[in-house]
């Protein structure tokens, strides 16, 4: 009599529908048709294909965790700055973007170097003068309430679509790329000692994105148009808003979603992706480094 390929002590008269082994009921596992056994279902399981977004991600778990994770971000380093002094914080003076160096002394700014502002001033360090980490911490620095309100309301809302349409990865690369071209475009464009903070960067660069998505399913972009528009009169309008942040995010959120969501789709997807936020990456960086270069 046939027995079970695990316990032999039992006869089986049930084949696995994969490997043909017998297996006893304790062993049958429900399959598509008849049973299998447990290391079939195991080995399936191992083999199995994740599910993937339309543009070759992996489906998140929870598509809003990831924006959270950044809004909570935000939000840690808005608490820091309240709690060390809002708007006369040393960390604003750290962590804002400012492309040139400035020493501040009697509430006047002057362009010293660094060691003679030591003998009476405070140094307000630059990107230009070694504070690279600029391009990306300003970007996670608020400190008005309605500033810090207004782009986690907007990442809330953007963030979890565009994760679940992209996979946390892509979201990620369109978060920080977006980001990034906005803190270049600042670099090269905004005034070479006035601090810039916040991330309307990549919110616009999220913007941005959810236009091309809406365009490639043939959705109504009217709303989302309005909606752009709406922001960049706001941008041009309202004093003291860095233009050159939201346009050079903008720019680089669309960037971004076009290589994303018009890449073949086939097994080289993940490929051309790849190669194409490589090359967006290296030409942001280029811009950085030049503009850096100019202003040392």
């Amino acid at each position: 009599m046939p027995v079970c390929y695990r316990h032999p002590d039992r006869e089986s008269h049930i084949r696995c529908q994969r490997c043909g082994r017998p297996i006893c009921p304790d062993c049958m596992r429900d399959a598509a048709v008849g049973f299998q056994c447990p290391d079939c279902v195991a080995e399936g399981a191992r083999t199995m294909r994740s599910g993937r977004t339309a543009y070759g991600g992996a489906l998140p778990g929870r598509p809003g965790s990831t924006s959270i994770a950044l809004i909570a971000i935000n939000v840690a380093v808005w608490v820091a700055v309240l709690v060390t002094g809002g708007a006369a914080s040393r960390l604003v003076d750290l962590l804002a973007l400012r492309p040139k160096g400035l020493c501040l002394v009697d509430g006047g700014g002057y362009d010293v170097p660094q060691d003679v502002c030591a003998n009476g001033g405070t140094w307000l360090p630059g990107v230009a003068d070694g504070a690279f980490w600029q391009v990306l911490t300003s970007g996670f620095t608020h400190q008005a309430v309605l500033h810090i309100a207004f782009n986690m309301f907007a990442l809330y809302v953007l963030g979890p679509q565009l994760e679940a349409a992209l996979g946390r990865w892509r979201f990620l690369a369109l978060y920080f790329l977006s980001l990034l071209a906005g803190s270049a475009v600042v670099l090269w464009f905004g005034g070479e000692y006035q601090a810039t903070l916040g991330a309307s960067g990549a919110v616009y660069g999220l913007f941005a994105a959810l236009f091309v998505l809406a365009r490639k399913v043939g959705g109504d972009v009217r709303q989302i148009g309005v909606l752009i528009a709406v922001n960049v009169v706001l941008t041009l309008a309202v004093p003291g808003i860095s233009w050159q942040g939201h346009l050079g995010g903008f720019a680089g959120g669309l960037l971004v979603a076009l290589v994303l969501v018009y890449a073949p789709r086939g097994p080289r997807r993940t490929t051309v992706q790849v190669a194409g936020l490589a090359a967006i990456t290296l030409f942001v960086a280029v811009a950085i480094v030049t503009r850096v270069l100019v202003l040392a």
